[in-house]
């Protein structure tokens, strides 16, 4: 996957993010979409950052792999 597909995703996923966040009352069906496009897009922003850092040290940044959400989502900001 190349980081211009990857950042289509990230857009895609903030767009519709921003249409539910526009809803005045979400319904538990939205609230569980929501939380999966939350997860998604961090799976997204991790994979193009591993891309970025296998690049910039010479490697090939087809070695970067989604990693689940248990993972990226424990990480510390």
């Amino acid at each position: 996957m190349e980081d211009n597909t990857v950042l289509q995703r990230i857009k895609k996923l903030v767009a519709a993010e921003e249409s539910l966040y526009a809803k005045e009352d979400l319904s538990g069906k939205d609230k569980e979409h929501l939380h999966e496009m939350e997860v998604e897009l961090d799976q997204c922003w991790d994979l193009l950052r591993q891309r970025r850092a296998l690049r910039d040290v010479g490697r090939n940044p087809d070695e970067a792999a989604v990693r689940p959400p248990n993972i990226v989502e424990n990480y510390e900001q």
